[in-house]
């Protein structure tokens, strides 16, 4: 029943689930169709959550600075937990670890953050080193699958160390391969499927987390700081078991590449699909390294500071058009009292506890009133007179907020700075040393399963080819 003031409510004629297998199907689609019926505020009940959709962009702004009745922590605590096998934070059992993890966050910022690159730098012009001394003629291999080797092993390095041994490589990539078949389910465990219901899943995160038990990590040399500030924080709470700690790791680990890695496919496949666009950011890429005096090759180390990659505006460009396409992340909050949320222009709606708030930035992303053609790839559509753009509008008033990928206010990710350098050093190094073209024609599409959760995944992997440019 609602009350008075209370947004429209779409209950869907299946009870408990409500509109949950239509929304799964294509949530885009569903959003918009409701919003013609109802306006921008309405209420959908989807899997036994009544969730309320804020679609009016200038209203993002209420709920993203309402941190004290419209909460986020604790709903991501109860997903990650279940998720990644790890007694929730907020039992009370282990007092200030949310807020003492969250400092942690300082080694994904400023001079750390400069550190950290410079590392991530080195790992993957390591990688890129043995893929030159392969590729003396043509090579080919899958896009997503070259994307998921190199990004997952220099992220591993980077964060967690190099593995010692003789087959160091064989061991990363054991890891990543059961890495790969664990994120497979990670949609399911987010909807609350129990992981009994997954096939192999349970075993196979299980083997995942005995990888981060603190006798195989005290094995791996040159972690990073922020990995190594974990660890020493999770030592002062006695009642976090072996198994817990190393469910963390592992967790981080998640929230490290799941998203990094499909972001970074989708990033190569537009450049290579547009032969002006990759033009352009290769020619960036020559200049740079010409005019810092740095040769291309893999002989020679390229070092790039935080400005000079901040300084690439088509390179950026590309890679936040590409993110402005498959990024399908929901924002999500949840109400701690009954209330009323006041909203811009005198308008106000009531709130029940428990109710969920939800921001749908794909629906912004794809706003033609705020993107020409939004459905086009233009690699140029954030620059501005040779400059960074960064002044959106629709309706002919200045948007807050324009691009999302990375979430908003205390749900932003905060690995959002490393992500994007890495993203960029990948494509830096792989236009550096590289020719490379797609080996096979197909539309590539989204693949909507994860709809709400972060990056969409590709449906289909595709064919590319490269060689080491003369």
């Amino acid at each position: 029943n609602r009350k008075i003031g209370e947004p429209p409510l779409i209950n869907g004629w299946i009870p408990y689930l409500g509109k949950a297998l239509i929304f799964r199907k294509d949530a885009y689609k569903f959003l918009l169709d409701q919003q013609k019926k109802f306006g921008d505020i309405f209420t959908v009940r989807i899997a036994g959550r009544y969730i309320t959709f804020i679609m009016d962009p200038f209203q993002y702004v209420y709920i993203i600075r309402n941190s004290k009745q419209l909460e986020f922590h604790e709903f991501a605590d109860k997903m990650a937990s279940k998720t990644f096998d790890y007694p929730p934070l907020s039992k009370g059992n282990f007092p200030d670890l949310k807020e003492n993890l969250h400092r942690v966050y300082q080694y994904l910022q400023g001079k750390p953050l400069d550190i950290l690159s410079d590392h991530m730098m080195k790992n993957l012009q390591d990688i890129f080193e043995w893929k030159c001394s392969q590729a003396t003629d043509w090579e080919t291999e899958k896009m997503y699958k070259f994307c998921c080797s190199v990004m997952f092993e220099a992220s591993f390095v980077t964060l967690y160390g190099r593995v010692p041994a003789a087959d160091g490589h064989k061991v990363i990539s054991e890891i990543r391969d059961k890495f790969i078949k664990f994120d497979a389910s990670f949609p399911y465990l987010a909807a609350n499927i129990p992981i009994e219901l997954l096939g192999a899943t349970k075993k196979v995160r299980k083997e995942l987390i005995h990888n981060f038990l603190l006798q195989n990590m005290t094995k791996w040399l040159g972690g990073s700081k922020v990995v190594q500030a974990r660890q020493d924080l999770f030592e002062k709470y006695e009642l976090l078991g072996d198994y817990d700690k190393a469910a963390h790791h592992f967790a981080f680990l998640w929230a490290s590449v799941g998203n990094t890695i499909p972001a970074t496919f989708w990033a190569m496949y537009y450049l290579l699909r547009h032969p002006e666009a990759l033009a352009a950011v290769r020619d960036e890429i020559d200049h740079l390294l010409q005019s810092t005096g740095q040769k291309r090759g893999p002989a020679y180390d390229i070092h790039l500071t935080r400005e000079q990659l901040d300084n690439l505006v088509y390179l950026e460009s590309a890679l936040n058009e590409s993110l402005r396409m498959c990024s399908s992340s929901m924002n999500i909050r949840i109400s701690q009292e009954d209330f009323i949320l006041k909203l811009e222009g005198n308008q106000e709606f009531g709130l029940r506890k428990g109710d969920w708030i939800a921001l749908y930035p794909q629906i912004l992303h794809m706003d033609p009133e705020v993107y020409e053609d939004p459905k086009e790839y233009k690699f140029d559509r954030y620059i501005e007179n040779g400059k960074k753009k960064t002044t959106f509008y629709k309706a002919g008033r200045k948007l807050k907020y324009f691009l999302m990928p990375f979430g908003s206010g205390i749900s932003m990710c905060p690995g959002r700075f490393l992500a994007m350098n890495e993203m960029k050093m990948f494509l830096f190094l792989l236009l550096a040393h590289f020719d490379v073209e797609l080996a096979e024609n197909k539309a590539v599409r989204l693949d909507n399963s994860r709809m709400g959760l972060g990056i969409l995944l590709p449906d289909v992997d595709i064919a590319f080819r490269y060689k080491l440019r003369s």
